[in-house]
């Protein structure tokens, strides 16, 4: 491996979170599934959702659809096929229990939040852009439609709601960073549970096409800051976003290893005043969670 995966690699086994590295490893190094799941599942709460912090900006432990969320793209990202999987199942009937759901969307903000350690904006009284109905909800409702047993409650509610967020796109809708990034997932896990045809699929495909076309920042002087890179919605050139967004694309390649930091890290374009001795601990985790975006990009590039 070349000397930015062997910074990457330092950082890690110095710095990260033991699930993140327990993800590096089973990207990177052969490391096992269930080492990932096994460090997921100290996350998890015995009512099925999850807290903790697996949301580096928010440390509240209670289960909430957040973090519930953050532990979906985990279980996905690790290709975790067992539906059954006790893990998942629980999961599953946290979610139908109807925790923080309001009939419509799962609450991307909950008040015990404001109880504990957090960014501004995962506190009830932020007036964030990103505070959708469906950011948050959209990946929910597929992970629903991946994991739940078809006749299942579960899968009736996540189809439901993927139908619904499907038709709160209208024809010029364009979505923010965070709700497009939901709407992939899930799309994404539509497709891996092999029900497209239960969807107006084609429709979420062509606007999820148009609106990450448009949020990818054209203005690479603007990429120190809190933008949208092409990392945000694709991994590969085999990607179906590839095409038309090819040559930023290969530019970021570039960009990443430019910016890699001497530590091994990559700079953390955000950051939360209120609580300074938390969000110090929070950048460090949140270092180690770029560290394996990047790389991921870089290696889906090969360029590592």
């Amino acid at each position: 491996m070349n000397e930015v995966f062997q910074k990457a690699r330092t950082f890690m086994y110095r710095n990260a979170r033991p699930l993140d590295l327990a993800r590096f490893q089973y990207h990177f190094e052969n490391g096992s599934r269930e080492a990932v799941l096994n460090a997921l599942a100290c996350y998890q709460n015995a009512d099925g959702g999850f807290g903790h912090a697996i949301e580096a900006d928010c440390w509240n432990p209670n289960s909430t659809p957040l973090h519930s969320a953050g532990a979906g793209i985990i279980i996905n990202e690790i290709g975790l096929e067992d539906s059954g999987h006790p893990m998942v199942e629980a999961l599953l009937d946290w979610y139908v229990s109807g925790e923080h759901f309001n009939g419509k969307s799962w609450n991307i903000t909950v008040e015990s939040n404001n109880d504990y350690p957090s960014a501004p904006w995962w506190k009830t009284g932020s007036v964030s852009t990103c505070h959708t109905d469906y950011n948050g909800t959209a990946q929910i409702a597929g992970f629903m439609v991946r994991y739940a047993a078809h006749e299942s409650e579960a899968f009736r509610l996540g189809a439901r709601v993927c139908r619904e967020a499907i038709a709160a796109l209208d024809a010029d809708t364009l979505m923010d960073k965070h709700t497009c990034a939901c709407y992939l997932r899930m799309a994404d896990f539509i497709e891996k549970a092999g029900v497209q045809p239960l969807f107006a699929f084609d429709e979420l495909k062509e606007k999820l096409h148009r609106s990450i076309h448009h949020l990818i920042e054209s203005d690479v002087s603007k990429w120190g800051g809190y933008i949208c890179r092409p990392s945000e919605f694709m991994r590969s050139r085999k990607s179906e976003y590839y095409a038309e967004n090819s040559q930023i694309a290969e530019f970021e390649c570039d960009y990443i290893i430019r910016t890699q930091l001497p530590d091994g890290s990559w700079p953390i374009p955000w950051s939360w005043a209120d609580y300074p001795e938390e969000w110090a601990i929070s950048k460090n985790w949140w270092r180690g969670q770029i560290i394996l975006e990047n790389l991921l990009y870089l290696k889906g590039f090969a360029r590592i």
